[in-house]
Parts: C-alpha cells; sequence; structure tokens
C-alpha cells in the first residue's frame, strides 16, 4: 500500500479500512497470463510428482487478460507440457476458474475427457489504469491450476451455480474491439469500475448464490468445513459470512495478502488452506466469485485428498 501511495492519492490506512488489502503482486513487464499459468502448473507437479499430467487430455484457462486473442493461452500452456490434447480459454472475469471447474466437470462425467488441467491465471496489472485509485488498489496477479477427473462415490462436485446479469455490464468493463456498449455506454481503455455498484451486487450475490448451491446438493450452512469465497474485499467477504451466519473460523480468507486476483482468487486461497492443513479429505467446501458481466459461480465439493 506504501508503494501505490506515491501514485495516487491514498495511504494504507485508507486501503486497509475499505478493503483488508495490505499487499498484492504484479508481474514483470516481460511476464503474462501464460508464464503464471505455467509456473503455476509447475508448482502443482513440484508437490505431487509429473505424473499429475500424465492422461491430461484438455487443458481449460479462466483469464481475462490473455497473452494474446490468437492462440488461446491455453494452447500455450498445453505446448509447453507437450500435452495430447484439446485446449481453449473461458473468459469470465473474476469467477472464470470456477466456470471453468464447471466445465471440466461436465466433460469428466459426460466421458468427453478424462483428465482436464484448469488454470485460473490473471494479470490484472496489465490493465490497470495506474491513475485510478479506485481499482489500482484492489487488484493484483496470480494463478492457480487443478486436476479434474473422476472421483470416489460420495467425493467430488455436489453442485453449481452460473449466473450473469449483462444489464450490469457498465458497472464494470473495460474494451476490447468495439468502443461501446449495445446501450451506448461508453468502453474504456483500461477497467473500469463503478465500486458503490458493485459492491452492492456482491454482497447480494455472494450470500444468494451460496445458499443456492447449498440448496442444490441438498445439503445445509451447518454441513459446511470452509467456506472459500472471492478474494476481493474483506469487507464484502465479511457481509457474506454473516449473512449465512458463518462464524469465522470457518472462512479462508488471504485478501490482505494478494489483492483481487481475479480468475486465480478461489483457487490461491484453496491451495494455502490446503497447506496449512485446515482442508482434509471430506471436508465439504463452499466456493464462490463474482465479476465483470456481471457474472457470479457457486460450488459445493467435498474434498478428496488424492495421492498420485
Amino acid at each position: 500500500n506504501h508503494d501505490l501511495a506515491q501514485l495516487v492519492e491514498t495511504s494504507d490506512e485508507w486501503v486497509v479500512t475499505r478493503t483488508g488489502i495490505r499487499e498484492r503482486r504484479f508481474t514483470a513487464e516481460d511476464e503474462f497470463a501464460s508464464h503464471m499459468a505455467i509456473h503455476a502448473t509447475e508448482n502443482m507437479i513440484a508437490k505431487h510428482g509429473p505424473q499429475v499430467l500424465d492422461g491430461v487430455d484438455l487443458v481449460i484457462l479462466a483469464t481475462s487478460t490473455p497473452d494474446a486473442l490468437l492462440p488461446a493461452t491455453a494452447a500455450i500452456v498445453q505446448n509447453h507440457f507437450k500435452l495430447k490434447a484439446g485446449a481453449f480459454d473461458v473468459i469470465a472475469a473474476c469467477p472464470g476458474w470456477m466456470y471453468a471447474l464447471s466445465a471440466a466437470a461436465a466433460y469428466v462425467k459426460s466421458g468427453m475427457a478424462k483428465k482436464v488441467l484448469t488454470i485460473g491465471s490473471d494479470a490484472l496489472s496489465k490493465i490497470l489504469n495506474w491513475e485510478d485509485r479506485g481499482t489500482l488498489v484492489l487488484f493484483g496477479d496470480g494463478a492457480c491450476a487443478a486436476i479434474v477427473e473422476a472421483v470416489p462415490e460420495g467425493y467430488g462436485f455436489k453442485s453449481f451455480v452460473l449466473g450473469a446479469d449483462g444489464e450490469g455490464a457498465k458497472h464494470l468493463n473495460m474494451r476490447c474491439i468495439n468502443t461501446t456498449l449495445p446501450d451506448g455506454s461508453p468502453l474504456t481503455e483500461k477497467v473500469s469500475m463503478n465500486g458503490r455498484e458493485v459492491f452492492k451486487f456482491a454482497v447480494r450475490v455472494m450470500s444468494s448464490a451460496t445458499r443456492e448451491a447449498v440448496a442444490k446438493a441438498n445439503m445445509q450452512l451447518t454441513d459446511i468445513a470452509y467456506f472459500v469465497p472471492h478474494q476481493a474485499n474483506f469487507r464484502i467477504i465479511d457481509a457474506a459470512r454473516s449473512s449465512l451466519e458463518l462464524p469465522p473460523e470457518k472462512v479462508v480468507s488471504n485478501v490482505e495478502r494478494y489483492g483481487n486476483t481475479s480468475a486465480a482468487s478461489v483457487g490461491i486461497a484453496m491451495r494455502e488452506a490446503l497447506d496449512d492443513g485446515r482442508i482434509k479429505d471430506g471436508d465439504d467446501l463452499l466456493l464462490v466469485s463474482f465479476g465483470a458481466g456481471l457474472s457470479w459461480a457457486s460450488s459445493v465439493m467435498r474434498w478428496h485428498a488424492k495421492t498420485f
């Protein structure tokens, strides 16, 4: 926060009070989403061994900051690891990795794929307006990687809830080819956000989408071992926790160290909770994310601690 205070009118106290964020990571000038996606996959290999990629037949990469429109960033990752696999990107803003997880689960369940490398990677520092305090202090760069494949009966994804409301597109956007939305609202060169409207949307949808996911899984909120929300703002996370009447110890939060890493957010939080021993085999997890679109995704899953 002190570094950013040299660029825009802000302070550590201002940022922490409003967001809970104390620090974030930015990629180097020559590092992009593909580099972080490859590093995240390499970290997974280092933890589980090279056999973790054996049999991967599909790569799905969620990002709002692809290296290029063509080719897909997923194809760059596929080529790096020399996988005999299809590859495509998902652009769904911050819920992107959860959208990718839902697609991967559907591919595996249908038999169209057996093993899916599912990545979230966003280099948001590349698309920020470095003179806009309202967005600059919120975002960081990061990536996560996971394998989605068949698991024993009783484990895995119990439900998915995916949603979007294009009416809210004007509240959080950035241009690519067009200069306006269909309603004439301007699209900006860098990320633009109406913080007040997005905050209200986030608090509302974090509660409604999680309740819907729990109901679809035929479970109760009391069954949930850990709530793993999108790490956008601690005030949003805490408001959702309070609405869901979950105790603080059931919430996984690392927003103070990384800020909002968009599609990587939920995956990074899960990884840290696994590394420190909080999430254990058989734990029921409640995941939720929200972002531009406006869009959202939630899921209930039972963790399977597979040893590769």
